[in-house]
């Protein structure tokens, strides 16, 4: 089962949520929070496999509790599910560390489609918000002459990160296990100074890294 902590402080989205993915098969929803105030405590005590959090929370909002997650666990698959379109808080919540970005009037069924996506490695995102993180990416200073210092492997893994592979898409394609994808997917946002998968693929996109 894969195991959701969901962060909204919507009452009844809540619960709605929870009854939508608890009624799915091989999801359960093993925590539900109003916001991110004890994030840390709560990932602790419920180890999760992904996180769906909303921006706008009272307390400890979800570009918050990014970022302190993040400090912890930078592999956490993090969704957010946002009312939110615009520049500002996409920008915001994909520099913060977000896996993915989808918009609160997804279908129920593509929700569901999203999170298994993420939880394999993916970066999904409502087409709207993809068109806008690239705009977003394409207009900031580039870095191209730096020094990225990446390895023939590590370009490797980024270029199917760019064309779109999970972990074990990456993992089945140059024989390698998912616990080294990840080790190398770790190395790669060091060395590019980014925090997730959008912004390495933006990134590698605009500096012509693959």
């Amino acid at each position: 089962m894969i195991r959701i902590v969901l962060y909204e402080d919507n009452t009844k989205l809540r619960e709605n949520l929870t009854l939508l993915i608890d009624g799915a098969q091989n999801f359960v929803v093993c925590g539900a929070f109003r916001n991110c105030d004890n994030i840390l405590q709560q990932m602790d005590d419920l180890l999760p496999d992904v996180l769906l959090m909303d921006i706008d929370m009272p307390g400890v909002n979800g570009i918050e509790g990014l970022r302190i997650v993040r400090t912890r666990f930078p592999q956490m698959p993090i969704l957010m599910l946002t009312v939110f379109d615009d520049n500002q808080h996409v920008f915001e919540a994909i520099k913060a560390g977000a896996d993915g970005y989808l918009l609160k009037k997804t279908p129920p069924d593509k929700l569901l489609e999203y999170i298994q996506d993420v939880y394999d490695g993916g970066a999904p995102m409502t087409s709207s918000i993809a068109r806008q993180v690239l705009h977003l990416f394409a207009r900031q200073p580039s870095d191209r002459n730096e020094m990225y210092n990446l390895s023939a492997r590590e370009k490797e893994v980024l270029q199917l990160l760019v064309n779109g592979y999970s972990y074990k898409m990456i993992a089945s394609e140059i024989f390698i296990s998912i616990d080294t994808v990840r080790s190398h997917i770790k190395k790669i946002y060091e060395k590019l100074h980014v925090n997730s998968k959008s912004e390495a693929v933006a990134k590698a996109f605009r500096d012509k890294l693959v």
